[in-house]
Formats: structure tokens, sequence, C-alpha cells
């Protein structure tokens, strides 16, 4: 258990932040014992949440509405999801420089540029950057190493964010629509929970099942265009 002070510290605030949220009816009373209140884990989770909301851009009026049962359900079931994300790298500019083969002629400091709009990096200052996806960062390594240039690399990146960002949309309004507002309805929280879960990874299994076979279907049809080519040329 934690005093006020403690529990400030522990969560990087105040105290007076912590009376505030507790006056406005954002934090639980705490347990008291004598003349002291006591504070326990969760009261700790709450204040992070609130500080993550408030990161989010929520004010504390809606972060107040959200704070109800459903809404807290609400927000867990956001945290379930989401996947847990990967531990990032950081590289220096050098680094990403040999692992790329970047070269003079490459504009390196523009590729680079483009790379960080794609939020592939983030740059830390001094010349070190920070990879939130080493996977990806391997697999454009890669894709370079077998002989493609860095910036089509990304250029097709790009393209596949943008589709790739359309296809989660119409998922995520599917579900929206099909599950999350009934289970929600009818307070089947914990069956909602379970849904979400499963649902992920089947989304993910269907469009990799549809994009092994429209790039098929790609490979054939260049192939076929590329013979059609050879046999005039003769």
């Amino acid at each position: 258990m934690l005093t006020i002070d403690e529990l400030a510290r522990e969560t990087g605030l105040t105290v007076r932040n912590v009376r505030s949220h507790h006056a406005r009816g954002l934090l639980p009373p705490p347990e008291v014992r004598g003349r002291t209140g006591y504070y326990g884990p969760e009261h700790v989770a709450r204040l992070r949440l609130i500080q993550r909301l408030q990161n989010e851009g929520m004010k504390l009026s809606g972060i107040k509405r959200l704070l109800g049962d459903s809404g807290e359900r609400l927000l867990a079931l956001k945290e379930a999801s989401l996947e847990a994300p990967e531990t990032p790298e950081v590289l220096t500019a050098a680094d990403l420089g040999t692992r790329l083969r970047l070269g003079e002629k490459d504009e390196p400091r523009k590729l680079i540029d483009k790379a960080t709009k794609l939020g592939l990096l983030h740059p830390l200052g001094e010349g070190m950057f920070e990879v939130p996806s080493p996977v990806l960062l391997a697999a454009a390594e890669e894709v370079v190493a077998r002989g493609v240039s860095l910036q089509h690399a990304l250029d097709m990146l790009e393209s596949v964010q943008k589709h790739s960002r359309a296809v989660s949309k119409e998922f995520v309004k599917l579900f929206v629509d099909d599950v999350l507002k009934p289970y929600a309805d009818a307070e089947r929280w914990d069956e909602l929970e379970e849904s979400i879960q499963a649902s992920r990874p089947l989304a993910a299994q269907a469009l990799l099942a549809v994009f092994r076979r429209t790039m098929d279907e790609e490979v054939e049809a260049t192939f076929t265009d590329l013979a059609r080519s050879l046999t005039r040329r003769k």
C-alpha cells in the first residue's frame, strides 16, 4: 500500500495532481487507516491510464465519462486487440547506411527522410535512429540485398501501408458492426474479449491467403507478357 506521496512518486505526478484527480471523481478513494489514506495497485493503474489517455489528446472531462464500468471494459478490449509491440532497435546513421547499402548516389539523407515519414525510423538526434520494427528493417535489408533499390522498396512499402490501412479499416468496421455492438449491448464482455483475441489472427490468415493467390496471378500474368515479348523479338 502507498501513501499519497508515494503514489505520486510512483506515477510521476505531483500530490496536487493526485488530489485533483480524486476531487474530479477520476480516482477511487483510498483506504483510510487512522488519519492516513493508503492507495493500492488499482490506483496506480488508474492514474497511468489517465496519463495515457491525456497523452492521446483526451480531456479530463472526456476521461471521466469514459471511466465508468462499460468504458473501462471498452479500454480493456482495446488493449486486448493490440499486438504486443516489437522491441525497438537503436542504430547510428552509419549502421543504417551499411545495412541498407547506401552510397552517395542513393542520396542517403533523402531516403532516410522518406523512411522517417513512413514511420520506419524515429530520429533521436546526434546521428542516432530508433527502429520501431526491426523485423521490417530486416525485410528491407534482404530486399535491397536481392538487388531492389531502396527508393523502390520504400515506394512499395508506402503503397502497401496505404492498402493495408484500407483493409484494416474495413475489417475493424465489420467487427464493430457485427460483433462489438451486439456483444457490448448485451453486456457479454468476456465473450467479446475472446472473440477479439480469436478474430485478429483469422484476419491476418485471410489477408495472407488472398495475397498469395493474387501474387501468383500477377506472377503468371507478368511471365506470360515476358514470354510474348521474347517471341515477338524472334
